[in-house]
């Protein structure tokens, strides 16, 4: 009897082995998510951005030049693909919004990979928080995606008194910045790398016999731009070049397309040098903080076994067009970094071209990771251009935002005013409330800048055609109900 239980228990081992050896075997993930950070980066071509780890990440893996966000704000942006769902279906068309309020059982990304035995974690901002404002609470988590999270808070949170403002008292949804005398470590997202570091060695496959998906949310370089002081020191302002609205350049931009915040166009080329400044230090902060994450991948012997993905959840402007900070429709506002690393494709350091759309970041991941992809997610997995760079998935990103203008809105009250721009290749067509308050086209290949607004060309109106019926084609889809 004793050595048939004896059997049986060598029998229950055997099999819990065997069950621990295969999930270990599935890649883990490292998801890093950056607040407001746009493409102004030395590995996309900025000739004075210094970010080395995001660099060194890109030499890894697969960089997207055309990756564009569904929506130029945070919450919109995350829960669109944290779900896989465009904006109007998960109704997060604000900050405010909740897409669990509408779509109380649709399986996020990270719950896909719960589901399906992996270590779910996060630390900082994945899901929408109010930034600074909720710094180092769970701000507006869902904390049914997570089997743990680490909200940290550091220094940046102490020395708000000191903050430079555009307007007082506020930090968050305008210009902001201050110079810190402090270790990197005593900052939010200093703090928020220790965690991680923590996390990849408590729950290193090997210990656990389970894979991990963990997610790490910086919050700069959102605004208040506050970041050490030496990060601001390899910025001396005077090499600092801001862009300067042109003459005329809003000439044929409809009102609707334009999203001005208070004192924002009055800055002077000194004030804009200074707020420059900062913003570019807070993103070699977050990227030395992305550095020391990849380090301990690489101590822990786990850059082998590790997808890692580096995206934005949206563009950002620093003087385009007159404009900052985002919201709007243009490049700046809803072109994103990202960066896609899998170990053993023999892609390390290329480059896709394609238009892709960060809704597709979830079949992706599912895929790579042998998960199933659930039937609402609406992406294309982009596995064909991680294995070949010069592949297509998608010819065209859709993005949309909510009309701004207070005239406008005054004159319909109580209606749903939405812009909807359609990114090829080569053009960018935009409809302000179906074309009733404006429409735009540009194209990039003559006209980067988005100066001439090309929706009245005569010369493109065959072009103009073929846009506006794939924008309304695409529109009406990415409104279809998941439930």
């Amino acid at each position: 009897m004793r050595a048939c239980v004896s059997t049986a228990v060598a029998v229950v081992l055997m099999c819990v082995w065997m069950l621990a050896a295969t999930a270990a075997e599935k890649p883990n993930v490292l998801f890093v998510a950056v607040d407001d950070l746009n493409c102004d980066l030395e590995c996309y071509g900025h000739p004075q951005v210094k970010s080395p780890n995001v660099d060194r990440l890109a030499a890894r893996g697969v960089r997207f030049d055309k990756a564009y966000c569904q929506y130029p704000v945070c919450n919109p942006s995350r829960s669109s693909f944290l779900t896989g769902l465009y904006p109007e279906q998960t109704g997060v068309l604000s900050n405010a919004d909740s897409f669990r309020a509408r779509l109380p059982d649709v399986v996020t990304l990270p719950q896909q990979f719960q589901k399906h035995g992996y270590f779910v974690a996060r630390v900082g901002k994945l899901f929408h928080y109010g930034v600074p404002a909720q710094i180092g609470t769970a701000g507006a988590d869902d904390p049914a995606s997570w089997n743990h999270a680490v909200n940290p808070r550091g220094i940046d949170k102490d020395v708000e008194g000191e903050i430079h403002t555009l307007q007082p008292g506020q930090f968050g949804g305008t210009l902001s910045w201050l110079r810190v005398e402090s270790d990197d470590r005593r900052h939010t997202d200093g703090i928020g790398a220790s965690a991680m570091i923590d996390l990849l060695a408590e729950h290193h496959p090997q210990k656990t016999g389970k894979p991990f998906f963990l997610a790490m949310g910086f919050y700069r370089p959102h605004t208040p731009y506050v970041a050490p002081a030496k990060y601001f020191d390899w910025y001396p302002r005077e090499t600092i070049v801001p862009v300067l609205e042109r003459p005329g350049d809003r000439d044929d931009i409809p009102p609707a397309a334009l999203f001005d915040r208070p004192k924002q166009r009055d800055l002077t080329v000194p004030e804009r040098q200074e707020i420059i400044q900062a913003y570019f230090a807070s993103v070699s902060f977050m990227d030395a903080q992305l550095g020391r994450l990849l380090d301990a991948l690489r101590d822990q012997k786990l850059e082998e076994s590790t997808i890692v993905v580096f995206v934005s959840d949206h563009g950002y402007h620093l003087g385009a067009h007159g404009l900052w900070q985002k919201s709007d429709l243009f490049e700046g506002s809803c072109r994103v970094p990202l960066i896609v690393a899998v170990p053993g494709t023999g892609t390390a350091g290329r480059t896709a071209g394609g238009v892709v759309e960060l809704v597709d970041l979830y079949p992706t991941l599912a895929e790579l990771c042998g998960l199933p992809i659930p039937a609402h997610a609406e992406g294309k997995s982009l596995v064909p251009l991680l294995n070949d760079p010069q592949a297509s998935v998608r010819s065209s990103a859709l993005t949309v935002t909510v009309i701004r203008d207070a005239a406008i809105r005054r004159e319909n009250p109580g209606k749903q005013l939405l812009g909807h721009t359609l990114r090829t290749g080569r053009y960018r067509y935009t409809e302000w409330g179906a074309g009733e308050f404006g429409t735009e086209l540009y194209d990039y290949e003559t006209d980067p800048e988005e100066f001439t607004n090309l929706a009245r060309s005569e010369a493109h109106r065959e072009v103009l055609g073929e846009l506006q019926a794939e924008l309304r084609q695409r529109r009406e889809a990415a409104k279809r109900d998941p439930r």
